[in-house]
Parts: structure tokens; sequence; C-alpha cells
């Protein structure tokens, strides 16, 4: 799959926002967010870039973690990803590079197929908050494609969905600016946004089926 014709692409989130809602996740999740293409009312949509605000177990299942270390060989598992979902649904255990278990994979895993053009960002800070600090982190290492595209609309909070924000999702009413004009307004010189809304859409246009970044804020 290379793109989603529109109506596709908000079915697609629809039933993903249904998925957080009514089935175990191997972290809670608190918010599910769209931004970039879809947010902007493009049809097709080359992308489907979707945000997840999750919370953090702090070792909730810890006592755990033995088990799944013996028969699946990952670290963690009750400490970062709850071991109750990791037992209802083992095909979606993922770990990262140094063998603990990831939450950010994990629900790429649970959420999105590996050849569907989806971008899934999983952070513990909210939407608008990580858009700072990225922008922030993005500055000051003058890595701009790590910038987290502003432009975004909240369907599903806290546990309720938003049916006027996916009406109007549907509808394509959302009104925002360009890219570096939205980069303009948290502040970069305009010549700055206009090299880093660059940068994203370079970073974007690289990408292959399903990916997934994490943050810890």
């Amino acid at each position: 799959m290379t793109d989603f014709e529109r109506r596709a692409a908000v079915d697609r989130v629809a039933d993903l926002v249904e998925t957080v809602a009514t089935e175990p996740m191997p972290v809670p999740v608190r918010e599910v967010w769209v931004y970039g293409d879809v947010a902007l009312g493009l049809d097709p949509v080359e992308r489907l870039d979707v945000y997840v605000t999750k919370d953090m177990l702090f070792g909730r299942d810890s006592d755990r973690a033995e088990e799944f270390r013996e028969s699946h060989g990952i670290e963690g598992v009750g400490e970062t990803v709850d071991a109750d979902w990791a037992e209802e649904h083992p095909e979606y255990l993922r770990a990262n590079a140094n063998g603990h278990a990831a939450p950010e994979q994990c629900l790429a895993a649970h959420l999105i197929d590996d050849d569907e053009p989806i971008h899934l960002e999983v952070c513990n800070a909210s939407f608008e908050d990580n858009v700072r600090q990225r922008l922030e982190g993005a500055m000051a290492h003058e890595d701009y494609a790590q910038i987290l595209d502003p432009r975004g609309v909240c369907l599903w909070a806290e546990g309720q969905r938003s049916d006027e924000a996916f009406r109007k999702l549907r509808e394509s009413e959302f009104a925002f600016p360009p890219l570096s004009g939205a980069l303009e307004m948290l502040g970069l010189e305009a010549g700055e946004a206009e090299t880093a809304a660059d940068a994203v859409k370079q970073y974007r246009a690289e990408a292959e089926g399903a990916t997934v970044r994490g943050d810890v804020v």
C-alpha cells in the first residue's frame, strides 16, 4: 500500500481509535491525535500520521518480569508493558535493541500492519507539549527532521471519542497554515522555518510502510 484515499484514511483512524477504546493495550493510552496530511484535508493521504499519548507503568507488575524473560527472552514485561496484555497478545510483544520490552513498538504491532503507510508517534507527554519539546531539541541540534508537525487534531482523549472532530476531519473543515507558517507561529524565523519544513517533508518522503518513534519527556 502506497497511500490512502482520504475516506479510507479517516476510516482507518476510526478503526484505530476503536481498538484503543475497546481492547487492552500494552500501556494505558490517554490521547489519540492525527496530524499532517489527514488533518490538512489532503486527498490522497500519502502517509497517515498518528500521535498517541501514553502513561508509564512504573513497574506495576515487575514480579512477572522473570516469567517473560524465560518464555520470550524479553526483559521488562510488567515493568514497561502490561503483563496481562503480553500474555493475551504475545504476537505483538516487541523489544528494543537492548532486549527490553518497547512500549511504542508493542503499540505499533497491535495497532498497525507493517505494510500500511502509517507513522505512529508515542510519548508520555501531550501532543502540544511534545511539539514544543521536539522543536527545541531540533533547533538545539540543527536536526530539523525530528520536528513534530504541530498541525494536529485530537480525536480521542481520556476515554472519550470526539465525534465533532471526526466530522470535521471527514469533511476537511480544519484550517491550518503551511508547515513553515505553523513553525513561525512557534517562534522560528521565516528562513529557518522554511528550512525546517523542507527537512520534515524530506524525512516523510523517505519513509516506507509502517514506522514508529517513541519519546519519553
